[in-house]
């Protein structure tokens, strides 16, 4: 049961801070006026689908991030040609579908060879219908229909490049944005749950206590309050207490432990821990403290995501200076460090989702292609030179790059496989 529960726990996770990336994107561009095709968690097959107004809502089956595609980001699926013979569909005196296949067996719908079509502005289609040349004015929000799936018709308003360079701007730096905003509040919510160390601490209690490890072993317990350890006073000095117990690697340990109103003694011998230099025993020490008000919870929450963007970008610094296969993680590791976490509580999950989100929104501005930062950096160019760049050699741009985010994703998913598979 335990494991479900972590399972559900971790993917509700990638599942919301994914979400809140894409509905930065999926909102602003709805309020810009832009069609949005599809609101996309996930890349590959449909999972499930729903279509909601304008947009299909999809669930995919590779939890590599998620899209909000819009009109006119990528060249138009389907286009009509001049003497292509299509069929249509006429509500109150307009074009709400048009047919380009299977039109024997379509009923009730207008059959003829196009003479002229105009979906962008003017929205008109003139047909010969049997000799009789015809003229339909066209619904803007009309679909077509081609081996039976619906597409909407995107006029030039409607579309990402028509908008003015701000409103882009906005709809594409809304994604990261909405992980900011998240990783504050998830920041904040971590420090409503576990409160904020006291001002001046007398000692040191223990936090988690990790399952097959010596504490877990002596039944010491989340709370416990370290008074000595081999007769030396802790106090509120908890690297003493790590300094000790590292130094001790096979060795037998006195512990004095405080639980309530009730002192005794454990005897503790730390082990080593693959991929860990000195003993361990298991435990996570924590400083004691009270609960915190509202503003002390907004002034802690920013100083935490600022202290945890100065982490992230030390640690791009250091990859970029080592650089390692090693050190990258993919969904796989992503996982399984997460579910390692989440068999913790639900306030070092709460930690751990927002430390990621903020990282998401971090590295989504990075100027690689294919990300938002990139896509951003185009619309900058756009704005000195007054004019966009060619939408063909932008898109070959982010197509580019990624085929090499995609391929840099496999190749360290299947580092992570087989990190796993030899232990």
């Amino acid at each position: 049961m335990e494991m479900v529960q972590v399972v559900f726990l971790t993917i509700l996770m990638f599942f919301l801070i994914v979400t809140v990336h894409e509905w930065g994107h999926y909102y602003f561009a709805k309020r810009a006026g832009i069609l949005v095709r599809e609101f996309a968690i996930g890349f590959g097959p449909k999972l499930f689908s729903y279509k909601r107004n304008e947009t299909q809502f999809t669930l995919r089956l590779l939890p590599f991030g998620g899209y909000a595609r819009m009109a006119g980001e990528d060249p138009e699926l389907v286009e009509i040609q001049v003497g292509q013979t299509v069929g249509i569909r006429i509500t109150n005196d307009e074009v709400k579908k048009i047919y380009l296949d299977q039109l024997d067996n379509r009923k009730n719908i207008v059959r003829g060879e196009v003479q002229s079509i105009d979906l962008d502005e003017a929205l008109t289609l003139q047909l010969d219908v049997d000799g009789d040349i015809q003229q339909y004015r066209v619904d803007p929000q009309a679909m077509m229909v081609k081996k039976g799936q619906e597409i909407q018709i995107a006029p030039k308003n409607r579309r990402f490049g028509s908008k003015t360079v701000g409103q882009r701007a906005l709809s594409i730096f809304a994604g990261p944005v909405m992980n900011f905003i998240l990783a504050f509040i998830l920041f904040g919510l971590h420090i409503q749950m576990a409160g904020i160390p006291l001002d001046n601490p007398t000692y040191v209690q223990i936090g988690n206590v990790s399952a097959g490890m010596p504490a877990s072993e002596a039944n010491l317990k989340k709370g416990d309050i370290i008074e000595s350890i081999n007769g030396t006073a802790i106090g509120a000095d908890y690297q003493k207490m790590i300094e000790l117990t590292a130094t001790s690697e096979g060795k037998s340990m006195e512990w004095s432990i405080r639980r309530g109103d009730e002192t005794f003694n454990v005897t503790l011998i730390p082990r080593a821990m693959e991929g860990q230099e000195g003993g361990k025993i298991g435990i996570t020490p924590e400083l004691p403290t009270r609960s915190a008000s509202i503003g002390e919870t907004i002034t802690h929450s920013g100083k935490t995501m600022v202290s945890t963007t100065e982490m992230i970008f030390k640690g791009f610094s250091q990859l970029i200076s080592q650089f390692s296969m090693d050190d990258i993680g993919g969904p796989v590791r992503t996982f399984e460090v997460t579910g390692q976490i989440a068999k913790q509580g639900i306030v070092q999950l709460t930690y751990w989702t927002a430390i990621l989100s903020l990282y998401l929104g971090i590295f989504n501005l990075f100027p690689i292609p294919a990300l938002d930062g990139s896509r951003l950096i185009f619309l900058g160019v756009e704005w000195i030179r007054g004019k966009p760049i060619d939408p063909n050699r932008e898109g070959m741009v982010h197509f580019v790059g990624f085929a090499m985010l995609f391929l840099l994703m496999i190749a360290v998913t299947y580092n992570d496989i087989l990190r796993l598979i030899n232990g």
